[in-house]
């Protein structure tokens, strides 16, 4: 995931350089690809857990990512990077994020319950290390050794780690294949509660990768010095470490949808309130730092929010559900951006329909909580 949480670095340089002939709103489609494949295919790919297990699954998805990379090092023209990065690559990466969403996150919620928001928190500050480390590497490895072995390098380093992960990851029990009729498929959407839980996710998955995809493009047209640029989305995602070690300390102890609304609210409040109005480098500084502590805050809280409103076998189904139709947002919200940036209003358009929808997300969070406790403040849910 710290791949995927270093897409505002491409969409950069894509832009700048390698596609300029091209508009932003065509090259988000690529990272747009990855996030929609990584979110969308966690149905097919638990299909496929359930049946097989995970070793297969991992080797599979592990080869078709370092093929797509190693393939858009080789790429020069828009068609040949989509169908490497964008849709090979991010097929490959939705297999073992979805075992993750299977195995991993599985396992937490079935063995933590008194501390489960701090294991799922501890669990997804992996992606945060990624998204430091990742963004600074190919930014100058692309300086220093071109687009093409900048890519490899990474496709190497891809392959090294991913081959830990195929020799040491193994499932506690053997595979169980079950089918899952069309009145199970519907059954969570007759219930309000869980339908607040995808609309609130389907939102703030709208909005929170406006900033992620496009803030060091911004930066640069506001006259960011480049050598600063490059660490925005480092700055960002460091910041999203510390959110999601602490919001799932914190939602254990004040509520898991307490603070899920609070922190999709605050994500909103940044962008309206301090990303509009500042194009100043330290401002923009501080708006990745914040921004990046209070998203990474309510991603980590997203499978504990589900566990929170369904019964404990149905939760790693669920939550690929709730995936599932919040991809479809991954999917478009960079492209809609894109178009949106094309129009008079500039750089205001896409602010403005980032931080309004992160806010619209939040409020659907709190209309579950409302509706399962009430008003009462000091509910602890």
């Amino acid at each position: 995931m710290g791949w995927i949480n270093s897409v505002g670095v491409f969409q950069e340089y894509y832009q700048t350089d390698l596609l300029r002939r091209y508009s932003s709103s065509t090259i988000a489609w690529i990272p747009s690809l990855e996030i929609f494949f990584i979110l969308g295919m966690g149905p097919i790919v638990g299909r496929l857990y359930d049946k097989f297990g995970p070793r297969w699954l991992i080797l599979g998805g592990s080869l078709m990512h370092v093929f797509g990379v190693m393939m858009a090092s080789i790429s020069t023209e828009y068609y040949q990077i989509l169908l490497a990065q964008g849709i090979c690559s991010g097929i490959g990466v939705s297999a073992y994020f979805s075992h993750l969403t299977h195995t991993a996150l599985g396992a937490a919620v079935g063995w933590f319950d008194q501390k489960r928001g701090a294991a799922f928190g501890l669990i997804f500050t992996g992606s945060s290390v990624g998204g430091v480390v990742f963004p600074i590497m190919v930014t100058h490895l692309i300086k220093e050794l071109g687009y093409g072995w900048a890519m490899r390098i990474c496709g190497f380093l891809l392959l090294a780690l991913l081959l830990i992960t195929c020799l040491t990851v193994k499932s506690r029990v053997p595979p169980r294949p079950h089918n899952i009729t069309g009145a199970q498929l519907l059954q969570p959407f007759r219930e309000p509660a869980f339908v607040g839980c995808v609309l609130g996710f389907f939102f703030l998955t709208f909005g929170s990768f406006v900033p992620m995809n496009y803030l060091p493009v911004q930066a640069l047209q506001a006259g960011v010095n480049p050598n600063l640029v490059q660490y925005l989305i480092p700055i960002l995602n460091a910041g999203s470490l510390f959110g999601r070690l602490s919001a799932g300390i914190i939602g254990d102890r004040l509520g898991m949808y307490n603070v899920y609304s609070l922190v999709g609210t605050v994500s909103g409040i940044w962008v309206l309130a301090l990303w509009i109005p500042c194009n100043t480098q330290n401002g923009l500084i501080a708006f990745a730092a914040l921004f990046g502590f209070s998203s990474g805050a309510y991603i980590s809280l997203v499978t504990p929010a589900i566990a929170k409103v369904s019964p404990l076998p149905e939760i790693g189904f669920r939550n690929g559900l709730v995936f599932a139709v919040a991809s479809l947002a991954g999917l478009t919200t960079n492209p809609i951006n894109g178009a949106i940036l094309e129009l008079s209003t500039g750089w205001l358009g896409p602010k403005i329909f980032a931080g309004t929808l992160l806010i619209v997300g939040s409020m659907f969070i709190l209309s579950v909580r409302i509706y399962r406790v009430g008003w009462k403040l000091n509910a602890k849910f």
